[in-house]
Order: C-alpha cells, then sequence, then structure tokens
C-alpha cells in the first residue's frame, strides 16, 4: 500500500471545474445566487473552451465554469459516472434558515433543510444549477 509522505501530502482543494452549457448564463447564476465573484475568463487559442473562474470572499477554493464547443448537449445527470454532487458548508442551521429565504428569493428550487443521509446531526438544503448540477448547503453543527 502507497503511504503519504511529507512530500506527498494534499494540502486543499485548489479549484473545482464544472462543465455547463453557457458559461455566462451559469457564472451570472453562481454570482447573483450564492455570492460568487467573478475572476477571470479564458478561451482556448483553437476556441473549443471557454471558461469563467469564479472566487468566493469565504471559500479557499476556485470554481471554473468550462464550455466546450463540441458538447453533447443535455443536462447534467449523475447516475453517470462523475460529478454526484457538490456541497458548500455554512456555519450552522440557523444559516440554512437564510439560505432557505435567499433562494426563495431568487426563484431556485429546493429542497427545506433537512437531516442529512449520512452525516448525524447534519441538515441539508439540496438544488441544482442552470445545468441540472447537485448543489448542496450543509450544516454538520448541531442546533
Amino acid at each position: 500500500m502507497l503511504r503519504a509522505t511529507a512530500s506527498t501530502m494534499l494540502v486543499r482543494i485548489h479549484h473545482l471545474g464544472l462543465t455547463v452549457t453557457s458559461v455566462e448564463a451559469s457564472a451570472a447564476w453562481y454570482v447573483r445566487v450564492l455570492g460568487f465573484r467573478r475572476a477571470g475568463d479564458y478561451v482556448s487559442p483553437d476556441g473549443s473552451r471557454r471558461k469563467v473562474f469564479l472566487d468566493h470572499e469565504r471559500l479557499g477554493v476556485r470554481l471554473g465554469l468550462c464550455e466546450h464547443a463540441r458538447s453533447s448537449g443535455g443536462s447534467f445527470d449523475e447516475t453517470r459516472p462523475g460529478l454526484d454532487h457538490l456541497a458548500f458548508a455554512v456555519e450552522s442551521v440557523d444559516e440554512l434558515g437564510d439560505w432557505e429565504r435567499r433562494l426563495r428569493a431568487a426563484k431556485v428550487t429546493h429542497t427545506p433543510a433537512s437531516p442529512a443521509n449520512t452525516i448525524d446531526g447534519a441538515r441539508v438544503i439540496v438544488f441544482r444549477d442552470p445545468d441540472n448540477i447537485q448543489l448542496e448547503l450543509i450544516s454538520v453543527h448541531t442546533p
């Protein structure tokens, strides 16, 4: 079995990349609904990919949205191999209530804050982005 050494330890997630159908529409949604900020853009030299990079005041990770010219189309489906969902942590169960109000005001369909299936004491709100990617807001603190 391989073991991590001091020189091979992972220290954090640097960025997450999500494939989307429209980087402009998705970037606007992540900014408006979740409070991200646009941090940069990229277009590949051959025009086959466009990316928008987002950051967030409180997250230590960037979010990269990528639009491929040769996209197969269709919506995200977590039952296919790849990403299942992306969960963002919040500080408290009370904050989940604030998020429910924010999502409702943004007209984003979501579940009410409910007990998480796999983490005792955690509560979670589930919703989807414009490409149907499942997102979650989770509080692992008990009330």
